[in-house]
């Protein structure tokens, strides 16, 4: 990661993986909503619900609009492709739940009442990730290179514990009888808290 000053002066900051900016949030968007497309074309006959922390996850997907005003960087297709794909595909794969049955897909999306009294836990790992990240920008600096690298290095964490949870959600768990419930919350908070943290650094 570097910054180096551009022709009119200014700086130029290079997004994440040096990728267009938006590019990491639209994937993170993906991973968070295709989750809840599983879910909701899993077997009718298995019993799956999407997890509290889940829903928690799909408020940040509102923030992968967040546009960056340089006019270049609208210019690029790929954040509009990501944009395009998970609400394209989040329309499509709720059209069809609800259209083959829709007591299947409401009873699927909603959470289970055991976690309902989870959510200030969750609420605060959501909070202190974005809240975090929002300070150590205001502390280092936006075109810190030390920041950039940090930002990354988030941005690869948070992916790597999308796809975990996904694969832990419906592979692994489902084949062990006795869960450690305690542990699962533990990790559903790290998940929120870097997820989080990613998007609050790119607010």
């Amino acid at each position: 990661m570097a910054t180096v000053p551009a022709a009119n002066g200014h700086f130029q900051e290079y997004p994440t993986f040096g990728l267009p900016s938006g590019s990491v949030r639209g994937f993170l968007s993906v991973l968070i909503c295709s989750f809840f497309w599983i879910v909701l074309l899993y077997p009718p006959e298995t019993e799956v619900k999407a997890p509290l922390g889940h829903f928690f996850l799909l408020t940040l997907v509102f923030m992968a609009f967040a546009s960056h005003p340089l006019q270049e960087v609208r210019q690029h297709l790929l954040p509009w492709l990501m944009k395009l794909l998970f609400v394209g595909g989040s329309a499509a794969v709720v059209a069809y739940a609800v259209f083959k049955d829709p007591a299947l897909a409401a009873t699927r999306l909603t959470p289970s009442s055991a976690e309902i009294g989870q959510w200030p836990v969750l609420l605060g790992c959501l909070a202190c990730g974005f809240g975090i990240a929002l300070f150590l920008r205001f502390v280092l600096g936006r075109r810190s290179e030390f920041f950039m690298t940090l930002r990354a290095w988030v941005g690869v964490i948070a992916m790597l514990l999308l796809f975990i949870e996904t694969i832990l959600q419906f592979l692994v768990l489902p084949g062990i009888p006795d869960k450690n419930l305690e542990a699962l919350k533990v990790w559903e908070g790290v998940v929120i808290a870097a997820v989080a943290g990613y998007f609050g650094s790119r607010a």
